[in-house]
């Protein structure tokens, strides 16, 4: 029952107490760049007309007035005047190893001037050095490859593959999910936003309570895998997973979707985010994963993991985040970081799951292309060779503790999440209730945080946690500054609420 986990506090509303003392902005950190560059397009204005001109409507931007970016450089993104910004978002966790890192750059550059494409009607080399690669990152008998050029279609794809090779047709994903747009993806993501009214959209599938320690029923602060946890009390032992009562409630929330809502034995998949990135870095009560992914198993169904945002060494501890978990998928989905803002995507599972796409012709025009595969490639090598795992794990490591220490001195920060540099920072109007920030509040900090330089990115379903997921060459400094800029935007918004 509800009662094995008790959640209570001191009340904490958010003070109007207007901050009146003066504060210096922040200073950026110095870098090696010899010169600003100079920006030679089109006027901001004329950007803007033919934005709203040729652009479908629905194509809409940060920020009450949008930034015109023109340049990259690593973790650093300039506008069309010249200013610098520290990129907390990394392009929605895509820019993995750096804006136009030189070694990626290169090996870009060589392949243009070498081959551009010719599809797999005819053999060339890149794809296959590339499957060798990518594939000995893998664990278990996941040695199959299929290169796509998103992370929708890698879902598409292991959706289709998934009921192929088991016969069944329901597949489960978690409420919060987010797994692609597409018309066959958007039945997956469990986001109303996300959502349009179409027919067959949700055909066999079903979605589950999300299993969240912080917003959720059941939580506390032992339940993440995570240097910080939330400021719910619960009953759990500290040390041992196993015992997450948090994790058992849910899960026996899961027992019953499979009691009543699905056919006996006949499952085709469950799809899990390894840390939920659209849905607000929600992390899972420790062992559920494992658990959810046996139960999927014992009834006749695949569990495939989607690393399109987690993957990489973006957690830090591990390459891939369902190693963190404990759980080998039957299929892995990817996209985004693997090409570090080149369109490409992949899936990748045993030869006996792959062996279903036999049954019929299936093709993909510019899936494992030339360019792409040479890109594929160098971005595994300079995350290898920089060590940019390793560098997820301490400077993520390092921000975390220090976005808990701000979440200890504002009101308004009501969660702290994630592992290595894939980070959720949740604004709330009301500590003890959870109660989300309301929007107009939420841009507030924002566009401050944008003012004084720094990017962040946002998400959940009520838009009000800070999403920081930067390009893994963030270094400590980074950090220092960031956590300035946010602290003082902060220490302004109580002056600003209600304005």
């Amino acid at each position: 029952s509800a009662s094995r986990l008790r959640c209570h506090g001191n009340r904490r509303l958010l003070t109007t107490v207007p901050n009146t003392q003066p504060q210096e902005t922040p200073a950026l950190p110095k870098i090696q760049q010899e010169e600003v560059p100079v920006y030679k397009g089109k006027s901001y204005e004329d950007i803007s007309a033919l934005r709203k001109q040729y652009l479908t409507p629905n194509v809409t931007s940060y920020y009450k007035k949008p930034l015109l970016i023109h340049k990259g450089s690593m973790q650093w993104l300039y506008d069309h005047e010249g200013k610098r910004y520290l990129d907390m978002f990394g392009g929605i966790v895509t820019v993995s190893v750096g804006h136009c890192h030189p070694k990626v750059n290169a090996a870009l550059k060589e392949q243009v001037d070498t081959l551009w494409h010719t599809t797999n009607i005819y053999m060339h080399p890149k794809v296959h050095e590339y499957a060798e690669k990518l594939v000995a990152k893998m664990p278990g008998d996941l040695k199959n490859v299929y290169f796509v050029n998103s992370g929708s279609e890698a879902n598409d794809l292991a959706m289709m593959m998934a009921r192929l090779y088991t016969g069944h047709n329901d597949i489960i994903s978690f409420r919060n999910a987010y797994h692609g747009a597409s018309p066959y993806t958007m039945g997956l993501t469990a986001h109303s936003t996300w959502r349009y009214p179409l027919p067959g959209v949700a055909n066999g599938i079903h979605h589950v309570m999300n299993p969240d320690p912080y917003t959720g029923l059941w939580g506390g602060n032992n339940c993440r895998d995570s240097p910080v946890q939330t400021t719910r009390h619960c009953d759990c032992s500290e040390k041992s997973g196993q015992d997450c009562c948090a994790s058992t409630m849910y899960y026996e929330q899961l027992e019953q979707t499979f009691k009543y809502s699905l056919p006996r034995g006949k499952v085709a998949a469950m799809f899990a985010e390894s840390i939920q990135g659209v849905g607000g870095t929600v992390q899972y009560p420790k062992s559920y994963l494992k658990r959810a992914a046996d139960l999927v198993r014992a009834n006749g169904g695949l569990f495939v993991s989607d690393e399109v945002q987690s993957g990489f060494g973006r957690t830090g501890e591990h390459y891939w985040g369902f190693e963190g978990h404990g759980v080998i998928p039957d299929i892995v989905t990817m996209a985004k970081g693997i090409g570090n803002g080149f369109p490409i995507g992949a899936v990748i599972t045993s030869r006996k799951v792959s062996e279903v796409l036999s049954q019929a012709l299936h093709f993909n025009t510019f899936g494992g292309n030339p360019l792409a595969s040479a890109v594929g490639m160098a971005v595994l090598d300079v995350i290898d060779e920089e060590e940019l795992q390793k560098n997820s794990l301490e400077v993520g490591t390092y921000m975390l503790k220090g976005l808990e220490r701000l979440r200890d001195k504002h009101d308004v920060i009501g969660d702290v999440r994630g592992k290595g540099l894939m980070i959720g920072v949740e604004l709330v109007a009301d500590k003890d209730t959870r109660q989300h920030l309301s929007a107009p509040h939420f841009v507030d900090i924002w566009e401050m945080c944008k003012d004084m330089g720094v990017l962040f990115g946002r998400g959940g379903l009520n838009a009000n946690v800070l999403r920081i997921k930067p390009p893994m060459c963030l270094t400590k400094a980074d950090v220092d500054f960031a956590l300035h800029v946010l602290d003082q935007a902060l220490e302004k918004y109580p002056s600003n609420k209600g304005s």
